[in-house]
């Protein structure tokens, strides 16, 4: 099939994933959606769970390994959506719909990619593409479970809305749990140590600290606290204050390395939920990279994560679209940003596969 019907046919899939719900821990029906499509162009695909993979026809395992991946689940539509999120259609070149964005748009055009390669010979890697789940809940089924599943991979595309450029470097996460400490007592007393006046100390310790190490691609570590919580009637002092502070975390640091300086800096008790949500990247020499580079696409450090944090190997997320559309009311893409990203994706790799 000439790139022209495949690219005809991933729209009209992304249409199709569009109109079946497909929350995290929900994807079975979309799931369902990408095993026809693989059966429609007779490639032999595996599905555990609610993820689908398949390799190219003729693996070898001498060579390296080079993922496709992307995600079928979605956030909920937010209350201010003023369409319907789950009736896919096309307007002034946007096609709307939950997911159309984040990250239909990639999933498709990776999809259509592999499709394209399936079949090639003499290939410099074999590639394996994973429609996953559960990547907006960054739960337990989705990418990271099938890394116990997969061959060793040597090199990844994370399929997320970039417009077509290179993120060589992402963000990790750690958010952390803080709690301010007082006494509690009656309003009408007096209380020198109140909680929620303590409160104010330390939020502005967190407002202002730096921390040393700036990434020439990333930049800052960014610290923000993002939820505070005390009290629950109005004569009593609460003991406490609660805090949620979110850290995205460049490519100088490790999670661990975060938490530890949090936990022996911070004015206030501190505990990290997590701390497997680490930073990523891909070398600026690599030949994926630079493949990209002679298409005249640009670099650049992103500060969203994906599920380049499950990944072990250097990666590169890539994909059509916009990330400041994503989890927006009346979420859309351009059709051509899909028909460039399958031209682009195709392009990229044979610069790449050819070496």
């Amino acid at each position: 099939m000439d790139q022209r019907k495949l690219t005809e046919k991933a729209i009209a899939l992304l249409q199709e994933l569009i109109s079946i719900q497909s929350f995290s821990s929900e994807e079975d029906k979309t799931a369902d959606a990408i095993e026809a499509w693989f059966n429609h162009f007779d490639i032999p695909f595996k599905r555990e769970k609610n993820n689908v993979y398949a390799f190219n026809k003729y693996y070898d395992e001498s060579k390296p390994l080079l993922l496709l991946n992307s995600h079928h689940d979605t956030v909920k539509p937010n209350s201010a959506y003023t369409k319907d999120p789950f009736l896919p259609h096309i307007e002034d070149g946007k096609l709307f719909g939950l997911g159309s964005n984040d990250a239909g748009g990639c999933l498709v055009s990776l999809i259509a990619t592999f499709t394209h390669f399936y079949a090639q010979e003499n290939l410099s890697h074999n590639i394996v593409i994973v429609a996953s789940a559960e990547e907006e809940s960054s739960g337990p089924n989705g990418l990271n479970s099938m890394l116990l599943i997969l061959p060793k991979i040597d090199v990844a595309i994370v399929g997320e809305p970039t417009l077509m450029n290179l993120a060589i470097a992402e963000k990790g996460l750690v958010v952390f749990e803080g709690k301010v400490s007082g006494i509690p007592s009656h309003a009408a007393h007096p209380n020198d140590n109140n909680a929620i006046y303590n409160t104010i100390e330390v939020l502005q310790w967190f407002k202002d600290y730096k921390f040393p190490k700036v990434s020439e691609v990333l930049g800052e570590v960014k610290l923000t606290v993002t939820q505070i919580s005390a009290g629950n009637q109005h004569n009593v002092v609460p003991g406490h204050v609660d805090l949620v502070i979110d850290v995205r975390v460049n490519d100088c640091y490790s999670n661990k390395e975060i938490a530890d300086i949090l936990t022996a800096e911070a004015p206030c008790e501190v505990k990290p939920r997590s701390l497997r949500l680490n930073s990523s990247s891909i070398n600026k020499d690599h030949p994926l990279v630079k493949s990209g580079l002679a298409l005249g696409r640009s670099s650049y450090g992103s500060p969203t994560l994906s599920d380049q944090a499950a990944l072990y190997c250097q990666s590169l997320k890539l994909g059509p679209g916009d990330s400041t559309r994503s989890h927006s009311a009346d979420e859309f893409i351009y059709v051509a940003e899909i028909e460039e990203g399958i031209d682009l994706y195709i392009k990229i790799l044979q610069g790449f596969l050819k070496q």
